[in-house]
């Protein structure tokens, strides 16, 4: 198994320091220079695209100090053979004298239904060539026109509760060389054939606002196909589509809301080149399932008395389903899921179980996670079992929702929240796991309508995401802070089902605000450009034509009237502009252009003086309230600023200078009502006031220093504690060490006592809260992502590492350790876009060994601290630095500059 698809809970536990053993490594004992890791529309041998000019990505295995790509030729065609040989059957690139490692496909028009191969030739600086092994990617169905199936449903009463069953049966000649199964849902679904499940992956499609856009999924299904007679069989579950459980966000009464339906094509294609379609359609049957009720937000009932053994298979009997029924397509956007899908990542074993009574046992899976449990039992048919799932327990036991029901608005009893319900059919052993739901939890409450005999191994835990790859290590000499880490991982994990969600509980929701405050810790840890570009293509669905988005995204409605502001859907800004960042690529950015530009348009005009109060402030805050006006603002200023580099970027000169222009108006005007240039103080200078400014660039150049030093004494004042809300604390840490207070920032973020990121740690926290007082009487979620950005202060704060605005996809690395007090050891490893990227240190008295891995074909820019007498030595010999004499704010002496080409380097500081 490739270490990219291990949960990055193993790696602490294993040990591995180094995720240099991640990526070019796969590529075993090729040659120096290879291209490896080739990706289509950063997926592995894609199937089922319907991206017009696929993006192709590559990285070099090549570990020799200066590797570079001098020029690559693509080759991309449908005979494997001939591209393996380099035969021009296709399209190829040519010999391009370039570094890029980004391309994208600029052959002639790609057909639907095609498998099309690919390999890329790269030159090193010397001239000697090495070529890729053969990749290949897919397409789908590339237009709307291909489909052949009917939209199907069994029914449009949306009460109506047990989930449906489709079935038909076809034949399958001698000689199949291919089959793919295409699948659109209104819902969620699992499909099968010939009685098996079809894939791993789990509440598919992802969720979308189904009027506007629905995503279909492909499948390669020949291993499930045999000669003859065949069954294909699909059952649907309510998901986002048809919300049947109650809470304040009304997706009971979306726009919508339909029982669900499905479109399928299952295409068998013959050694002859003959294709033959099976397709939903009127001549399929139908029948309720055992699945009784589904909520995506609540939890399921089964009753497995109501089984259909075989139900699935071609030996069935169905004359006793009925006819299915057409219905209308729920959207005119029929396109291709591309992004990497939800699965069960995980499986956890119960930790410890207590027996309460004969009929009552709690299992704790000794961490708080999002997704299912499945249980084990054997009893009487019509023996009831109840799981109650919650992140708490009682003092006597009994699991407590206390902290997590508060939005729910039940209408009766029969939709308990959190709560499986499980019907026996006295047929031994028996096995239930939810299909269509997942939920945040640490224990699980089982109780019984009779006795029943239950142990640790009764029940499992799966801990459930999208399933995006670890490309991010931290490790310390402060097991504080490694926790911290580990936890605010397993907290992001927990809050992407295909978009970024605030908690796996209570809501689901996807809050713009959280989101954007830990895109940069999901990017340094997980590979989630996937994750993101659906998600900004939902914000496009969303917004309205004024420009305005909604606070939750996707949204039935709700959110336009509460919520937004700059200060949370500045989604539309950040996230494209990390993605750029981190992998070097500009699409998501020009997809979103014009609707960034309707946002920032839609503030101006609401707030022609550049100040807006528009947003809900720096929510959840310690103690100190910041005026909105100033926190938004200073959102509003990042907004623009960000349009005007992108308008630049993108070759809008016009839209570059306008939006310059407003960004410099809006922070004037942000500076002109709140910062005192005699005291250096914003507003009444507590935490946030001083440190959102500092962070996103709204305070003087010349006074950045000045105002970082009255934040530090802020702190100090402060005990060295947060007084910060959602806002403050995106902004503080990175406030403080970028620029000169790296021994501040990291004295707040190792504090152990309240209220503090330690504090949770030390109270047995395996995730992160919602509320600093772990005792609070609301907002008390305890696995909210909201407070996560010092998942990404690691990797920049201590580790000092940094894309480069002016080459960003990590083409040149910034490099800024801080050495900081208190902290004898640190290192941190991210897996770029170009390889590997490492940054480790030790402190030994007043001497540094540091540690710097720059990836194949990329290059640093190293700023170290070198105190007086010292100097910097690379083997025993003195490096050369570009530059010395740099500071940067209040630092320990003088910053020197390195440029440094890719390898590793191990160099002291003494």
């Amino acid at each position: 198994m490739s270490l990219l698809r291990v949960p990055f809970s193993k790696w602490l536990k294993a040990g591995l320091l180094s995720i240099s053993l991640l990526g070019p490594l796969a590529a075993g004992a090729q040659a120096p220079g290879t291209p490896v890791d080739l990706r289509c529309e950063y997926l592995t041998n894609p199937l089922g695209l319907d991206a017009p000019r696929p993006r192709l990505t590559w990285r070099l295995h090549d570990d020799r100090r200066g590797a570079v790509q001098a020029a690559y030729q693509l080759t991309v065609g449908p005979d494997s053979a001939a591209v393996a040989r380099g035969a021009e059957s296709g399209w190829t690139s040519g010999r391009v004298l370039s570094a890029r490692q980004l391309v994208a496909y600029g052959g002639p028009v790609l057909r639907p239904f095609t498998k099309y191969y690919w390999r890329v030739r790269a030159w090193g600086g010397a001239g000697a060539a090495a070529a890729s092994q053969v990749a290949s990617f897919e397409t789908g169905m590339m237009s709307q026109a291909n489909w052949q199936g009917t939209w199907i449903s069994d029914s449009r009463d949306v009460a109506l509760r047990p989930a449906p069953y489709f079935r038909s049966t076809f034949e399958v000649p001698r000689g199949l060389k291919a089959a793919r199964a295409y699948i659109a849902v209104a819902g969620l679904y699992e499909l099968y054939i010939n009685g098996r499940k079809v894939g791993n992956h789990r509440l598919d499609p992802m969720y979308t606002r189904f009027d506007r856009r629905t995503l279909y999924v492909t499948y390669d299904v020949t291993p499930y196909l045999r000669p003859g007679k065949n069954a294909v069989g699909v059952l649907l579950g309510n998901g986002w589509y048809n919300h049947q459980s109650t809470a304040v966000w009304y997706f009971h009464e979306a726009p919508w809301r339909n029982r669900p339906a499905f479109c399928l094509d299952l295409r068998l294609t013959q050694a002859s080149g003959a294709v033959t379609t099976v397709t939903s359609g009127l001549n399929w049957k139908t029948a309720l399932s055992p699945l009784v009720f589904n909520s995506i937000y609540t939890a399921e009932h089964y009753d497995a008395r109501l089984e259909q053994p075989g139900w699935n298979t071609a030996a069935f009997d169905d004359a006793k389903w009925k006819p299915v029924m057409p219905r209308a397509a729920p959207s005119a956007r029929i396109v291709a899921q591309a992004l990497q899908p939800i699965r069960n990542v995980e499986a956890i074993p119960t930790k410890a179980v207590a027996k309460l009574n004969d009929t009552t046992y709690v299992f704790d899976l000794g961490r708080n996670i999002s997704g299912v449990s499945q249980l084990r039992a054997q009893g009487p048919a019509g023996t009831v079992l109840r799981l109650k799932h919650g992140e708490r327990r009682y003092p006597d036991g009994h699991v407590d929702q206390s902290n997590i029901d508060v939005h729910y608005r039940p209408t009766d009893k029969s939709d308990p929240f959190q709560t499986d319900i499980f019907t026996l059919g006295g047929k031994g052993e028996e096995v239930f796991m939810p299909s269509f739901n997942y939920k945040g939890f640490q224990y699980v409450e089982v109780t019984s309508s009779r006795p029943l005999a239950l142990g640790a191994g009764s029940l499992t835990g799966y801990f459930m995401h999208s399933d995006v790859a670890p490309v991010g290590q931290v490790k310390s000499a402060n097991p504080t802070l490694d926790k911290i880490w580990w936890a605010t991982n397993n907290s992001y994990l927990s809050n992407l089902f295909g978009y970024p969600t605030d908690c796996p509980q209570r809501e689901k929701n996807g809050w713009t605000g959280d989101a954007h405050i830990a895109s940069e810790t999901g990017l340094y840890n997980f590979d989630g450009i996937t994750i993101y570009e659906k998600w900004l293509a939902d914000h496009r669905d969303e917004q309205q034509p004024n420009g305005v988005l909604p606070s939750i995204i996707p949204s039935n409605g709700w959110g336009y009237e509460w919520g937004n502001g700059p200060d949370w859907t500045s989604t539309i800004a950040i996230i494209p502009w990390n993605i750029y960042l981190f992998y070097g690529d500009s699409k998501l950015l020009a997809d979103c252009y014009g609707n960034l530009k309707r946002y920032v348009d839609h503030i101006e005009a609401r707030s022609p003086t550049g100040l807006t109060d528009w947003g809900l402030g720096d929510w959840v805050p310690v103690k100190s309230k910041s005026p909105v006006e100033l926190t938004s603002s200073v959102y509003y200023f990042t907004d623009a600023s960000i349009l005007a580099k992108a308008a630049k970027l993108l070759g809008h000169p016009a839209d570059h200078a306008r939006y310059a222009a407003l960004a410099q108006k809006i922070r004037a005007a942000i500076n002109a009502k709140y910062l005192n240039r005699q005291t250096n103080l914003y507003g009444s200078g507590v935490q946030t006031e001083l440190s959102v400014p500092l962070y996103w660039g709204v305070v003087p150049d010349e006074l950045r220093a000045k105002v970082a030093a009255n934040l530090a004494r802020r702190v100090a004042a402060d005990n060295y504690h947060l007084d910060v809300g959602l806002l403050g604390t995106k902004a503080i840490l990175g406030a403080l060490s970028d620029n000169g207070q790296a021994d501040v920032a990291y004295r707040l973020a190792a504090q152990e006592t309240y209220p503090s990121w330690g504090w949770w740690m030390a109270n047995g926290a395996t995730t992160l809260y919602e509320n600093w007082p772990i005792d609070a009487k609301s907002d008390i979620s305890m696995n909210h992502i909201m407070f996560g950005e010092i998942g990404a202060w690691l990797y920049k704060g201590l580790g000092g590492i940094k894309p480069d605005p002016a080459q960003p996809g990590f083409k040149n690395v910034l490099l800024t350790p801080h050495f900081v007090a208190g902290l004898a050891h640190f290192e941190a490893s991210h897996e770029g876009p170009y390889g590997t990227i490492r940054s480790a240190w030790q402190q030994h008295g007043s001497a540094v060994a540091y540690t710097a891995t720059v990836p194949p074909n990329a290059t640093a820019t190293l700023l170290l601290p070198v105190g007086a007498g010292q100097a910097v030595y690379e083997a025993g010999q003195p490096l050369v630095s570009s530059r010395s004499g740099i500071r940067v704010g209040k630092v320990v002496g003088p910053l020197r500059q390195y440029q440094l080409a890719a390898g590793t380097y191990r160099l002291a500081i003494r």
